[in-house]
């Protein structure tokens, strides 16, 4: 399995354009907020001492969320590959076990969205900085690197369930084209939730996604709201919150940090689940 893992991360880091593409979302976003939405949304918020830091914060947290979906999307490239070339029956007719071949695919596609967070980490504290922000404290980035690990883990498990359904490149090139289009609306990270219609705030809502998003707002902008937010009320905070999908709500109930960490273990647990039934009855 280890092996195996190994061959898959070699063939991804060898394709330059994979790695590129994979991280052009993460490009776009950056170039996108800089250029563009960071402004918007500062100005709609003028009273705001520090906003710029606070909206960098803001964007790059839903950034950061994001980045494994499309990494990971690359990564199994290579088993969509295996299939189209009937690879993989070179593969399954070796003493090597089917679940063995499975799992090299999935921690070779984790270990990828891992690596590729980690440097959209350093090039979002590298803009926040170069903006005027401050940097992670140690603890903060600890708490955001162990979110990197999870969310990875989660969107691995959803990308391999969404996988398992095809055996061609070009069907696999639109889905991801689809996906890396729609995951920066589906998350709520180009536009603020309260800003939305009411049944779109629902759907934001109930994607598993979106609330690894929440979670990595509620560390990275835990400074900059505090010191925005410093002798304001408390009802102007928690609007804010809601505002910004920094924290969700169903009517008067709040989502907690927990609640938002279980739905992620159910997605994770029931994406991988169907995955390998899909991939199980594929091969019958």
């Amino acid at each position: 399995m280890i092996g195996f893992a190994k061959r898959n991360l070699l063939l991804f880091f060898r394709d330059k354009s994979t790695v590129f593409f994979s991280l052009l979302a993460v490009f776009i976003i950056i170039g996108l907020y800089a250029l563009f939405l960071g402004d918007v949304w500062a100005s709609e918020y003028k009273e705001i001492a520090n906003i710029r830091f606070l909206m960098d914060s803001w964007i790059m947290a839903g950034l950061l969320a994001v980045t494994s979906v499309t990494t990971t999307m690359g990564a199994f490239g290579t088993m969509v590959t295996d299939r189209e070339k009937k690879i993989n029956k070179d593969f399954y007719s070796s003493p090597v076990k089917r679940s063995s071949i499975a799992g090299g695919y999935v921690i070779s596609a984790f270990l990828i969205g891992c690596i590729m967070s980690v440097v959209a980490l350093i090039l979002v504290e590298i803009y926040i900085v170069a903006s005027g922000g401050k940097l992670l404290s140690v603890v903060a980035f600890g708490k955001v690197f162990g979110l990197i690990l999870v969310c990875t883990l989660v969107n691995t498990a959803i990308v391999f369930f969404v996988v398992s359904f095809f055996k061609s490149n070009n069907a696999f090139a639109t889905a991801s084209t689809v996906i890396g289009t729609l995951i920066g609306f589906m998350t709520g990270i180009y536009l603020p939730v309260g800003a939305l219609p009411d049944a779109v705030q629902f759907v934001i809502k109930i994607f598993p996604i979106s609330h690894a998003v929440a979670i990595f707002r509620q560390v990275i902008m835990d400074v900059p709201l505090s010191e925005a937010f410093a002798g304001a009320p408390a009802e102007s905070l928690i609007e804010f919150e809601k505002m910004m999908g920094v924290t969700y709500y169903f009517g008067d109930y709040e989502v907690t940090a927990w609640i938002s960490i279980l739905v992620l273990i159910v997605t994770t647990i029931v994406c991988f689940g169907l995955a390998v039934l899909n991939m199980t009855r594929k091969n019958k």
